[in-house]
């Protein structure tokens, strides 16, 4: 191979390397404002597309240990590659195909696994990476944040009472609901008692006797 073409090959084969995914399409028909409108349209994603002879990708693939594709590169091919998750760069390229009718995805290969079209399309389902750790994480702390809510209940409850009552100016609690049956019973006045029959009494004292009738006044 001319020093030219293996320089052109390893450049690739480094590329490679460092991109987690490799999504191969048909750039046929692709217009030149088309394909940059692509391009900045994957900018934000941290991928990049580039155009490829089907020679020196096969090349590359095979001294990065990627699977045999021989056949899915015909034509003209053009590859996306990227820094960081699949997923929003799945989404793009099947909206831009959809909406312009070209660049339609030959084949993908994740962390080094070959993927079909309909797989590299599913992907595009799938929330972005951050997105998906966002959710892990919630169900991983949904347990414990449940535990510190039981917990703390009876320590809730019992503060809420402390403030009632602080609020009610501290009076104090009313009283059961024996105490006022007690109370009422308490202060039912008593039947009189039946009062003791006294001795009749006795007739006056007759007026001591002076042992002489009274005379009459002479005149």
């Amino acid at each position: 191979m001319r020093p030219e073409k293996a320089s052109v090959v390893s450049d690739l084969s480094e590329k490679l390397t460092r991109s987690p995914f490799l999504l191969v399409t048909d750039y046929q028909r692709m217009k030149v404002d088309q394909f940059g409108e692509l391009r900045n349209r994957l900018a934000p994603a941290r991928a990049e597309m580039r155009v490829v002879k089907n020679s020196f990708l096969k090349r590359a693939m095979a001294d990065t240990g990627m699977p045999d594709v021989a056949d899915k590169l015909i034509g003209q091919t053009a590859i996306v590659l990227g820094e960081s998750d699949v997923a929003p760069v799945a989404k793009i390229l099947k909206a831009f195909a959809a909406e312009f009718k070209i660049a339609t995805l030959k084949v993908g290969v994740v962390d080094k696994a070959l993927l079909s079209t309909a797989e590299v399309e599913a992907l595009a389902e799938l929330p972005s990476r951050e997105i998906l750790l966002s959710q892990l994480l919630g169900l991983l702390l949904a347990p414990a944040t449940r535990l510190v809510r039981v917990l703390n209940e009876p320590a809730s409850a019992f503060a809420r009472v402390l403030k009632a009552r602080e609020e009610k100016g501290g009076a104090a609690p009313a009283p059961s609901a024996a105490a006022p049956a007690a109370e009422a019973k308490k202060e039912e006045p008593s039947e009189p008692k039946q009062e003791q029959a006294s001795a009749p009494e006795s007739a006056p004292a007759p007026e001591a006797a002076t042992g002489e009738a009274p005379t009459e006044t002479q005149s």
